[in-house]
């Protein structure tokens, strides 16, 4: 019923047309201090209950209004649990939302939406990225940013469709980030001295990433601390040399249980991904940069959720530590990146 405004505004969710399982959505309005990006990235909206009525003191507008001024457009009065034991049984699929006359063709609107781009090799997280770079500034111990040079450790993070909290819970941990254009280069990158590379989440195939897949092979040339966060945990995947997949219907949304396999801890963590990565699940894997292990698994599909470098400072997630309105198990993953970088520099 919350946490709607933040799925809207990921950058992950472009071109996609997304559907909320929960009957009743708009309750809290929209605010200016929870969205993760600028704008509102989904293709269209589905839900069944439209609440009218704003009822929360930071609201500024309704939902309703925030679609209409962005161009999204919404349907409702859809039952949207039998929508989702469709896609459950039959997998993700392409739709349209269609409304007016028109409507009366069904077979003209049904070969639009069959003429649609699948998802599979679509090359997407330059359309979502920022076009220039910018620096995050670390929060200090009394709350207020720390001046640009004079944070504890210094961080490059790939933009390839980051999330707003993803920086701001590095900057909670005194890292100053600075976000950098998808198509970066590793001139790019160390030109900022950084003490470890971020690849962030984003949208469309991990196949079509080859430029970035070669920059993080060579961050891991360099041995340079690395955190990847989804579409970053396919990327290092691809880089040490694991094959992509895409799943049937992806994992979505909240109080989904990953196991942290260095710990056997269980954790409720939310996720937006419809692809993987094709890694043995058991032992060791032998790669061109050392042995590599999962470090995570989806406890409902065995999906892998994480990868851990044993000869290199890097490890990956393929869900959202970040997660905002929460869940907030997976946050202890910031810490683990300080502590490759504090390592590191020892």
């Amino acid at each position: 019923m919350t946490g709607y405004q933040e799925t809207l505004t990921d950058p992950s969710y472009h071109r996609q047309v997304v559907a909320m399982t929960a009957p009743q959505i708009g309750n809290t309005g929209v605010n200016d201090e929870d969205q993760e990006s600028s704008r509102i990235w989904v293709a269209g909206y589905v839900v069944r209950d439209p609440s009218r009525v704003s009822s929360n003191w930071r609201a500024r507008r309704s939902l309703d209004d925030e679609l209409r001024a962005q161009g999204v457009v919404g349907i409702s009065g859809v039952d949207t649990r039998a929508l989702t034991r469709h896609l459950r049984e039959r997998g993700a699929m392409r739709c349209g939302i269609f409304s007016g006359p028109a409507v009366a063709d069904e077979a003209t609107l049904l070969e639009r939406v069959r003429r649609a781009p699948e998802m599979a090799g679509a090359d997407l997280c330059g359309e979502v990225a920022t076009e220039q770079a910018y620096v995050v500034p670390a929060i200090g111990p009394d709350g207020e940013a720390l001046p640009v040079g004079t944070a504890r450790f210094t961080v490059a993070a790939l933009d390839l469709g980051i999330k707003g909290m993803t920086p701001h819970r590095m900057a909670e941990r005194g890292i100053e980030v600075h976000v950098l254009p998808a198509n970066s280069t590793a001139e790019d990158v160390y030109a900022v001295a950084p003490d470890g590379v971020f690849f962030s989440n984003g949208p469309g195939d991990p196949a079509t990433a080859d430029g970035q897949v070669a920059l993080l092979r060579e961050v891991l040339e360099r041995k340079t601390p690395f955190f990847g966060i989804c579409f970053g945990n396919q990327l290092l995947g691809r880089a040490l040399g694991f094959g992509t997949y895409k799943l049937k219907y992806g994992h979505r949304g909240i109080n989904q249980p990953v196991q942290d396999r260095t710990t056997g801890k269980v954790e409720v963590t939310a996720h937006n991904h419809g692809f993987a990565v094709d890694a043995p699940l058991d032992g060791d894997s032998q790669t061109p940069y050392g042995r590599v292990t999962v470090s995570h698994v989806c406890l409902n599909d065995n999906v892998v959720e994480g990868l851990q470098c044993l000869d290199q400072p890097a490890f990956s997630v393929q869900y959202h530590p970040e997660a905002a309105a929460g869940p907030h198990d997976a946050a202890y993953l910031f810490d683990r990146f300080v502590t490759l970088m504090e390592g590191q520099r020892a």
